[in-house]
């Protein structure tokens, strides 16, 4: 086989690969729109939420996904992503539905314990509300099992109980693509579609089908400082401290969340094949190589699972 034949041949299996990845989300895209009566797809702006916007568009075509798109703001967001937000979304001709933990704040039901406290894993008490308010019974999500330990033992149909909480002990088996999706009054699903994809999946789909981003997915110079092993990036919520030294570097954002816990790493790579062939090298998790919020035992992934998040 020469090279030419082969590279043909390694493409020829990656593609029957996203295939096959992309078929089981839009038929599980599918099952939650048979199964439920009132289900939406959370939407951040984020490359994940991105690739299963366009799951959803392929699914049941532009103007007709049949569920809103529902963003939990922090506030605290990239401006670069909830205007892609919005513009993708307005392009879909999909119902948007913002709900904001500032006005959680306004109502009392969260207190920060200091003002520059990250708002992210206060997210759960907005995601909650807004669940009690439209009661909604099947929430879609774009986590994935690869990006953090908790994750990885999670169900593509999780069961939350009537607090909105994950119970390990009480997810249901899911075998031969059969899903229990039964539910008691109160309790609700989180849905994730692409829990069998990874990082590397999510690159190469976004090359293939040029899904677009917005532009902090890709390198940009950037002020940042080196703070724990990470690159901080300096804005008016995550100023440089006493000390540091602020530096001008190209970087690109693996994933992105709040301003305050989301950090870019060093990179050159400006187009979505340049991402793949960094992402085939990468040694680090995405979420371990650029979220704050990760290293604090408090706002574990698994503690917001059973708060009520993710």
């Amino acid at each position: 086989m020469n090279a030419r034949t082969e590279s043909q041949y390694l493409q020829t299996l990656s593609n029957q690969h996203l295939d096959a990845l992309e078929e089981e989300t839009i038929f599980i895209l599918r099952e939650v729109a048979a199964s439920f009566e009132r289900p939406a797809l959370l939407f951040s702006g984020g490359k994940d939420s991105l690739v299963l916007l366009q799951c959803a568009e392929k699914a049941f075509g532009r103007g007709r996904i049949p569920y809103p798109l529902l963003m939990i703001d922090t506030g605290h967001n990239f401006a670069e992503v909830t205007e892609f937000r919005d513009f993708r979304a307005q392009e879909l001709g999909a119902e948007l539905i913002v709900r904001s933990v500032e006005d959680s704040m306004k109502r009392g039901t969260v207190r920060l314990a200091h003002p520059g406290e990250s708002r992210n894993v206060h997210q759960s008490v907005t995601l909650l509300e807004a669940i009690e308010e439209f009661r909604f019974d099947a929430l879609i999500g774009g986590a994935r099992r690869d990006e953090e330990k908790a994750r990885a033992k999670e169900r593509i149909f999780s069961h939350r109980d009537s607090f909105g909480q994950w119970q390990p002990k009480d997810q249901r088996p899911e075998l031969w693509t059969l899903f229990n999706t039964r539910l008691q009054p109160g309790e609700h699903f989180r849905v994730f579609p692409i829990s069998n994809w990874t990082e590397l999946d999510v690159w190469q789909y976004i090359a293939r089908e040029h899904v677009a981003l917005p532009s902090l997915y890709y390198a940009h110079a950037r002020q940042v400082v080196e703070r724990r092993g990470l690159l901080v990036p300096v804005t008016d919520l995550t100023p440089a401290r006493e000390g540091e030294t602020v530096e001008t570097r190209r970087v690109r954002f693996r994933t992105v969340g709040d301003i305050t816990c989301t950090c870019p790493v060093e990179s050159p790579a400006a187009t979505a094949a340049e991402v793949v062939i960094e992402t085939i090298s990468a040694n680090v998790s995405e979420r371990g190589a650029t979220r704050m919020d990760d290293k604090t035992s408090d706002a574990s992934m698994e503690k917001r699972k059973k708060d009520g998040y993710f």
